[in-house]
């Protein structure tokens, strides 16, 4: 992502459309505020003339072109929404309704005004990371299987920092910077995710892996099927019998900069590269949607990036658990009892819970043979989840109150929202099986979310662990209304951003 910062007035900046940001106006507001003045002027007096007619309100999604002498450059004032609700998502939100606007209409340079962004109440060196997440994440589109197909735009971002805050430019800068690497992760993860099941196998995933530990100096090891059948994980083989595409389980280490000080934590992502619920088969409606059933392991790949490139101090251990859940003479079966990682039998009741079944390796691996302070796993686990939450929360939850409170702070700083669910004696009561240790469904039409995740807590050995259901946020179908302005039609990029921030933070 190219993106510089100007210690300069944005109209002084040489770009095709200069952005400010408007909050929501009252009755009162009969002045056009005092930050558009200038821009004003340059435009002769458009700005007020339309601030008079009442056209533009600062409603959130609202944008208003406007164009400038000569023809080439225009200014956009992007609505915030109301004064008081002004936040970051506010920020991310407006530059997601102007990238999308200004798509394919020849703009190749975009001057932000961050003081218009900002008003006091936030800090420019967060604003301008989310004006970076709003403006590249809505920009994104995922068209390289196409036969006929234009490059994507490549659009400059500068941030014009005016008299406001020229002084603290090294303070905006540096932080900038680091979120356009973190971002150009996002949409390289967001590349492939979006690739359909017959390119991204168990074996192509784990091909991503190896290419990542050579590019950025990872350490990289491959299970394939013999490998796992001796290490014990009957949970993943069960799950990729059916399939002519062989399970892998990839495990990727980072070796943070903090030294002796650094805590090791362990991100487990849930990759089945398709998902048609094998024996126990999902009806063929909105059936394609589910080569997006490996977005969880495609995030550990893009958590494993951002981490070695921004150089974070903590050390970082992502598991892989990659399979391909079809029918077929050697799949798994209803009534089957598998043997894991971990020594416990898993009793199949429904082959389409397949997600936790193929965790319950990975989890108990890591564990075992890494010994983190920590394990974060993240998994398109539960239907149950997009019912409860819809699709633009994750479902969290935990073991451990610190763990889940870090994960809500960095939650609340990067708008990939979670929200906390209950972890009961109950719920792992449920799970407790007839004729194995734990069963995979409890096959009652209730607490879906929470029986997988009481599921999953028989695997981490009780460590401090934390489960983010994003079976609602990993991708969007067809990108309603109701979807954040940054995320267009796909693959969304889910839990990069979000648990580099938390590492960030927990260093």
């Amino acid at each position: 992502m190219d993106v510089t910062v100007e210690g300069k007035e944005a109209l002084e900046v040489d770009a095709d459309l200069i952005a400010f940001g408007l909050v929501e106006r009252s009755d009162k507001d009969a002045l056009l505020p005092t930050h558009l003045k200038e821009a004003d002027t340059a435009t002769g007096g458009f700005l007020s003339a339309a601030w008079d007619r009442k056209e533009i309100k600062g409603k959130k999604g609202e944008v208003s072109l406007f164009p400038l002498p000569g023809g080439r450059r225009r200014i956009a004032l992007v609505g915030l929404g109301k004064p008081a609700d002004l936040s970051l998502e506010s920020v991310r939100l407006g530059l997601g309704y102007l990238s999308r606007q200004i798509r394919g209409k020849g703009v190749r340079s975009l001057c932000v005004h961050l003081p218009s962004f900002t008003l006091g109440k936030l800090l420019p060196e967060d604003a301008a990371k989310a004006v970076a997440d709003g403006h590249a994440l809505a920009a994104y589109e995922f068209n390289r299987l196409k036969s006929e197909r234009s490059d994507p735009e490549k659009r400059r971002l500068v941030i014009a920092l005016s008299k406001e805050h020229v002084r603290v430019k090294d303070r905006v800068t540096t932080p900038l910077n680091r979120e356009a690497r973190l971002l150009d992760t996002v949409l390289w993860a967001r590349d492939i995710a979006n690739l359909p099941a017959d390119t991204a196998t168990p074996q192509f995933l784990a091909d991503q892996a190896l290419q990542l530990g050579k590019d950025f100096k990872l350490k990289v090891t491959v299970f394939d099927e013999k490998k796992l059948t001796e290490m014990g994980c009957g949970g993943i083989l069960a799950v990729g019998g059916g399939s002519v595409h062989p399970p892998r389980m990839v495990i990727l280490e980072y070796a943070g900069t903090g030294g002796r000080n650094a805590k090791t934590v362990a991100v487990v992502g849930k990759g089945i590269t398709f998902d048609s619920g094998g024996i126990s088969i999902k009806p063929s409606a909105a059936m394609w949607e589910m080569k997006f059933d490996k977005c969880g392991a495609v995030a550990v790949l893009g958590i494993l990036r951002a981490a070695a490139e921004l150089k974070l101090r903590n050390n970082v251990v992502g598991v892989m658990c990659l399979a391909e859940n079809l029918p077929g003479g050697s799949a798994y079966r209803p009534g089957d009892v598998v043997k894991s990682f971990s020594g416990k039998t898993i009793e199949v009741l429904n082959t389409d819970a397949e997600g936790r079944v193929v965790l319950s390796d990975g989890l108990s691996y890591v564990a075992s043979k890494h010994n983190p302070d920590q394990i974060i796993d993240l998994a398109t686990l539960t239907g149950a989840c997009v019912v409860a939450l819809g699709i633009d929360t994750a479902g969290l939850l935990s073991n451990d109150d610190r763990v889940a409170a870090g994960l809500l702070t960095a939650s609340e700083r990067t708008g990939e929202r979670l929200w906390r669910l209950p972890l009961t004696q109950v719920h792992k009561d449920m799970v407790k099986g007839e004729v194995g240790d734990v069963r995979n469904s409890t096959e009652l039409p209730m607490a879906g979310t929470l029986t997988a995740a009481a599921f999953l807590s028989e695997f981490v050995a009780g460590k401090p662990w934390a489960h983010l259901d994003i079976a609602g946020t990993a991708w969007v179908a067809k990108a309603p209304q109701y979807t954040p302005s940054y995320t267009p039609h796909g693959a969304t990029g889910f839990g990069v951003r979000l648990l580099i921030n938390y590492l960030e933070n927990l260093a």
